[in-house]
């Protein structure tokens, strides 16, 4: 697909692809990758999965990655670490080794870009997933986690990409592929954060794939700066009697947008999916799942909640897709947001393609303004109208944060709520 967009990505890509990895594996990844991107292009927003995304700052973009010094350096204020749980630190996509340690159980196997070239190479990003190849094109460094069969103990890891460079300077490229063996377990935390005021240019990576009877717990926190802009791309397979269950909480970004593609391959796979937004001033936070059904009784659950103030969007796109062979599928959606301002937007989109009988699917979609007989009863308590208005808007959140089973995660995820809440008593409360 020929457009000045597509052209200046291949002049960002021949300008850098000699200073790139160059292993065997590093370099079939990018060249395959960039001629699909070539032939695909990057969407737009006549794109009907795309138009609720802030794809305007692609027309300025330097898409080469950003210069890291080397080794990089690790930023001076990270947010706290994790008891039990190790932490790997990137900057703009880069390992930084001096702060970065091994699972503490050393029961996973960490390898880093040339693993990592190698099993993406064998696995196609599926759906809309331009933005992966954007980042298989451009990532110069990646890791790869294998957590064997058998584990005693599920293997805790904190993943926490910090961008740093400007846009004008180049991208980030976190790029990440899971493997969990039969049997395994693991706690995976991904977190995006900003070491500056610096407008960054985010586009990030992640492949997973659970074998039989695998367990994978996986936070997602975007708490970028409000300057920054993400793309990130999420893609899954799940087989027999697999669980997944992925929590994402987006609060940071002038514009995030993520594009999560699960299939659930194996009987009695399991996904559960729970999603939190909130935008405020002209933030976009825009995310479009889509779940496939491909065997029988595989079980979904999708939560959604999010808050828009200000003039801001945020969007939920949630589509279940039960192909002809997957009977007994049970599948729900509850899709909720909340208008916190007059000029605000919220798009919350359901969707069903039901291929077979024998299922149970449902959905539920609703968005509109804080209730005013909740609002009322507050007030009638003593709450000023501000203080009511915000422990009405934490409550629909929790419907979310709630779920989270690790507490001190938990308690973090509250706590940077609170900030983007802008409510003092709350954080007290914590």
């Amino acid at each position: 697909m020929s457009t000045p967009l597509t052209a200046r990505i291949l002049e960002n890509y021949a300008g850098v692809a000699g200073t790139l990895p160059a292993s065997a594996a590093a370099a079939a990844r990018r060249h395959a990758a960039i001629e699909a991107l070539a032939a695909a292009g990057l969407p737009t927003s006549r794109d009907e999965n795309w138009k609720y995304a802030n794809l305007r700052m692609l027309e300025r973009q330097r898409f080469a990655p950003a210069a890291v010094a080397e080794p990089p350096h690790p930023p001076a204020d990270l947010p706290p670490p994790l008891a039990s749980t190790a932490r790997y630190v990137f900057v703009d996509g880069v390992r930084v080794p001096s702060v970065s340690q091994p699972p503490l159980s050393g029961s996973a196997q960490l390898t880093t870009l040339d693993d990592t070239a190698a099993h993406l190479a064998r696995h196609t990003p599926r759906g809309d997933a331009r933005f992966a190849l954007l980042n298989q094109a451009f990532a110069t460094d990646g890791l790869a986690i294998r957590v064997p069969a058998g584990s005693a103990e599920p293997v805790r890891l904190e993943l926490l990409f910090v961008a740093n460079a400007a846009a004008e300077r180049g991208a980030s490229y976190p790029s990440v592929t899971v493997r969990l063996e039969p049997g395994a377990r693991m706690v995976l935390i991904e977190r995006h954060v900003s070491a500056a005021v610096a407008a960054s240019f985010v586009s990030s990576a992640v492949t997973v794939e659970l074998a039989h009877g695998a367990l994978l717990e996986h936070y997602r926190l975007q708490e970028l700066n409000t300057r920054s802009v993400l793309f990130d791309t999420l893609s899954a397979n799940v087989a027999a009697q697999a669980r997944y269950r992925l929590h994402a909480v987006s609060a940071g970004a002038q514009a995030a947008r993520s594009t999560l593609a699960v299939r659930l391959g194996g009987e009695r796979g399991e996904l559960t999916l729970a999603c939190a937004a909130l935008g405020e001033r002209q933030q976009v936070q825009d995310t479009y799942a889509v779940v496939e059904h491909a065997a029988a009784h595989a079980r979904t659950e999708q939560i959604f909640r999010g808050i828009a103030a200000g003039r801001s969007r945020v969007a939920f796109n949630g589509k279940i897709v039960v192909a002809s062979g997957a009977r007994g599928t049970d599948s729900r959606q509850s899709l909720r947001g909340l208008l916190a301002g007059p000029e605000a937007e919220i798009d919350v989109r359901p969707q069903l393609e039901i291929y077979t009988d024998e299922v149970r699917c449902s959905h539920g979609a609703t968005a509109g303004k804080l209730d005013d007989d909740m609002l009322f009863y507050l007030l009638s308590r003593g709450l000023d109208c501000d203080s009511a208005q915000r422990l009405l808007k934490w409550a629909f959140l929790e419907d979310v944060i709630g779920k989270i089973a690790r507490p001190v995660l938990r308690r973090q995820i509250e706590e940077r709520l609170a900030a983007a809440l802008h409510d003092d008593t709350l954080r007290e409360l914590l």
